[in-house]
Order: structure tokens, then C-alpha cells, then sequence
């Protein structure tokens, strides 16, 4: 009897190991990474460019040019301005064309860079085209009862012109509009092309309440953008040729500024950077163009991508870092 327990006991033993070596031999299930998903550019069916956004009510209202220059032109050709809306920074939808050239009777071309803000329930929409009648580049100012438009001529004529500007004589001052609302409720324009100006604008926004001033920056390109954390202002805008962005800090949005240094490097593929700065569900975003979209993107055929902002303990601006990743969904 015990002879042949034990014989049982040898025989599972036997078994077991042959099992155990059975299962060390197989291959087995291969293990695998969680794949990576790349979001930037964030439109891929159209090429867009010089990117505004505003957050209303819960959602991000991106505003953009839209480049239509076919492979073959080597030029902007813009006629227009695009809208998509993101409650989630990751997922955006296109809106109905909500603005074009042609509703600034005055115009005659090219829809370059824009900004929109609210006041008072209104929608404000301040573009950059080209004069018809006046030589040089102007400001127009369209208006809506809704982000996503449409937009009207909210003056029937343009709100800078080229022989406002003194600074500099250029085809080219007077682009790149973009307005700040300090908590006062104080509006400010800031525009140009290699001169920085701004002036104040009245509460109907429509119209300049007071002179317009220049400001004082290193290597000022164009495309200031302004934004406001805590106590701090900060003025950003591209710089050199190509372009790289470049930012200064103040205590009040008439400055005196004080240089920061570079916030972004050279996008991918354009000679052009455009920034917007934002901050929703309590994280900061860069919004900007480059040239990613292959084959056939570049610095006419440009597209949106979004990272995120960080700032250092002192206030001042970690650099951005332009990914393909982009960000993920904001909560």
C-alpha cells in the first residue's frame, strides 16, 4: 500500500514538472503598449492659420484664416475666416464660415490675422485686410449676437488705416489685431508689424478713446497676443524672421514691459508663428500654426495645434513644447 502511494505521489510529481516546463516553453501572450495618439494638427481637412480663441460659457471658440493657396502658388491667398468649437480642447466641430472679406465693404483682400471677444453680450470681431481705397493693411470691426456668427461690419468703415500709424512707414503696420478687457473693464487694441502699438478702445468697442501709443519691445515682429495670471500681464508676439515667439511681463496693460525672452521656438515647416493663449478648466493652453500637414502643408498652407502653457514659481512662462501628441481631453 505505501509502495504504491508512493508511486501516486511520484507519478503527480512527474506530471507537475512536465506541465511547469510545458508552460515555461510557450511563447504566451505578447505584451503590448498603450498606443500613442497624435492630435496636433488639430484640423487636418483644411489648412489654417494666425489662430485666436475665446472661452465663453463652458466652451473654447477657436477662430483662424483659412490658406487656400493651392500647391502650385507660393502666396496667401485667404478670403476668408474659419470657426470651430471644443468643450474638450481634443474634439472640435466646424461652424457655418461666419466671416469673409467681403462683408467689409471697404476691403478688397486678404483675411489675415483676427481676434474675437465679448462685452455686454455681444460678439466683437477685429480683422486684419487689406484697404481698398487706402494703400496698406487696416483693422476692421464686425459684430455678432453669437460666437459662431454670423458677423456684420460693426462700422461701415475701417477702425485703423495705414495713416494712422507713424512709427513706421510700411504697407504692413497695421495687422495682427488682438484685444484685451482688463478687470477695471478697460478695453485695449494691440496691433502692428514691426512697431508694437496699442491704444485704449470706448465700451461700445468700436471706436479709439485716446491716442494711439508705441511700445517698446526687442525685436518686435508682429502677432502681440495678451493675457492675465494672478497680478501679471503678459505681452507675447513673434519675432525675427523666421519666426520664433518671444514675450514680456508688466504689472498693467500699459506697461512698462519688461523682455522675457523666448517662449517658442521656430514652428514646424513655416516661416510664420501665431500664438493665442488661453486657460480653460484650469489649464493653460498655447494655440498656434505651423506647417505639418504633409505632403502639401507649409508656410501658405498652414495648420492649428495646441500644447500646454506652464509657468515657473516666479510667474514667468515655461517654454512651449510643440508636439504632435497635443494635449489631452480637458475635464
Amino acid at each position: 500500500m505505501i509502495k504504491n502511494s508512493l508511486l501516486i505521489l511520484l507519478l503527480g510529481v512527474v506530471v507537475f514538472l512536465a506541465a511547469c516546463q510545458k508552460e515555461k516553453s510557450s511563447p504566451g501572450p505578447t505584451p503590448t503598449s498603450p498606443s500613442v495618439v497624435y492630435r496636433n494638427p488639430i484640423i487636418k481637412d483644411k489648412f489654417t492659420a494666425d489662430p485666436a480663441a475665446l472661452v465663453h460659457n463652458g466652451t473654447v471658440y477657436l477662430y483662424a484664416g483659412h490658406d487656400e493657396a493651392p500647391v502650385s502658388q507660393e502666396q496667401y491667398i485667404m478670403n476668408e475666416w474659419l470657426c470651430y468649437s471644443s468643450t474638450d480642447m481634443v474634439t472640435w466641430t466646424e461652424h457655418p464660415v461666419p466671416l469673409r472679406v467681403t462683408d467689409f465693404t471697404w476691403a478688397r483682400a486678404d483675411a489675415w490675422a483676427s481676434q474675437v471677444v465679448e462685452r455686454n453680450g455681444k460678439f466683437y470681431w477685429y480683422a486684419t485686410v487689406d484697404h481698398a481705397t487706402i494703400p496698406g493693411k487696416s483693422i476692421g470691426v464686425a459684430v455678432s449676437d453669437s460666437p459662431t456668427g454670423p458677423f456684420k461690419d460693426a462700422r461701415g468703415s475701417a477702425l485703423i488705416t495705414n495713416d494712422m500709424t507713424q512709427a513706421v512707414n510700411s504697407f504692413f503696420d497695421d495687422i495682427d489685431p488682438t484685444v484685451f478687457i482688463d478687470d477695471s473693464r478697460q478695453a485695449y487694441l494691440y496691433w502692428g508689424n514691426t512697431a508694437c502699438y496699442y491704444a485704449r478702445l470706448k465700451e461700445n468697442m468700436t471706436e479709439l478713446d485716446g491716442p494711439i501709443q508705441t511700445i517698446s519691445l526687442p525685436a518686435f515682429t508682429e502677432a502681440p497676443w495678451v493675457h492675465k495670471r494672478g497680478e501679471w500681464y503678459y505681452l507675447s508676439y513673434a519675432t525675427g524672421f523666421p519666426e520664433r515667439i518671444a514675450y514680456a511681463m508688466s504689472r498693467s496693460p500699459e506697461g512698462p514691459w519688461e523682455y522675457q525672452g523666448i517662449l517658442n521656438e521656430l514652428p514646424v515647416n513655416s516661416n510664420t508663428n501665431h500664438q493665442a493663449i488661453i486657460e480653460f478648466k484650469g489649464k493653460w493652453y498655447s494655440i498656434y500654426h505651423n506647417g505639418a500637414i504633409s505632403p502639401n502643408g507649409g508656410s501658405f498652407r498652414r495648420s492649428v495645434s495646441v500644447d500646454y502653457l506652464n509657468y515657473n514659481t516666479d510667474h514667468t512662462l515655461q517654454k512651449v513644447v510643440m508636439t504632435s501628441k497635443g494635449v489631452e481631453p480637458a475635464l
